[in-house]
């Protein structure tokens, strides 16, 4: 059963999908309309409910959901980079985390959803705008307890200490990398995301001379299969290159 201050997620037959919170009113929904919360309170996930001659289906959000239909000022880091960054940073419920560029949130979620509960994560723009619709995202997947918002410098910034990670989606990591090794316990891990060669050429230098050791460098790619009676074969499109990651760790 659902109950209010559940998140669900309403999808129609055309594959939309509009994500709330459910409250005992009338909700306002982008892109949807007004919805009457009471009929989906005391419902269940897999119900159906009517919104003028649209019918819509009650699904449980996941991870995907939230981030194919947050808000965007800036671009995203793509679920293909952002969700092996935990991973090579070995952050867990509990772990703490600087970021340094938030944009729109998107790996700002992926990285709050990886240390939820108990952990934190402190994010440095330098862009109040940017911050307002990451703020509206992060709020509207559930997990702004976790997160502090922090307007300034992360180059310059007085940073937590003994953090377990950080992560760089900024224009130039190297001039915030001196600047991190300090706020980071020993063995905590660096993530620098970058879009460009020189960009990574110059990151990878930046880090060495800092400190950093065990560093890895490495491009996803993504490539969909195609999967039907007639036979298997790779997609014509794929997810090329977005970004360069550059891995680190203190020690």
């Amino acid at each position: 059963m659902i109950i209010e201050g559940s998140r669900v997620m309403l999808l129609d037959d055309l594959g939309g999908r509009h994500i709330l919170t459910v409250e005992r009113r009338m909700i306002e929904v982008r892109r949807l309309g007004v919805v009457d919360g009471t009929t989906i309170c005391g419902a269940s996930y897999g119900d159906t409910i009517s919104i003028g001659e649209r019918r819509l289906l009650i699904v449980k959000p996941s991870m995907m959901d939230i981030l194919d239909t947050i808000e965007r000022k800036a671009q995203v880091i793509s679920p293909k980079d952002g969700f092996v960054m935990p991973h090579h940073l070995d952050i867990a419920c509990g772990s703490r985390v600087i970021e340094g560029g938030v944009g729109s949130g998107a790996l700002t979620i992926v990285l709050l959803r990886s240390v939820a509960p108990a952990g934190r994560v402190y994010s440095y723009d330098l862009r109040d705008d940017h911050a307002s619709v990451a703020r509206r995202n992060i709020e509207r997947a559930g997990l702004a307890d976790c997160w502090e918002l922090k307007i300034g410098d992360i180059c310059t910034a007085a940073l937590e200490g003994e953090v377990d990670a950080a992560v760089l989606d900024m224009p130039n990591p190297w001039d915030a990398v001196e600047n991190i090794i300090r706020a980071l316990r020993h063995g905590g891990h660096l993530c620098c995301y970058v879009p460009n060669a020189n960009q990574l050429d110059r990151t990878v230098r930046a880090m060495r001379d800092t400190g950093f050791r065990e560093l890895f460098m490495v491009e996803n790619l993504q490539r969909e299969m195609i999967v039907h009676d007639g036979g298997i074969r790779p997609s014509s499109e794929m997810a090329g290159h977005t970004g360069y990651l550059a891995f680190g760790r203190k020690l």
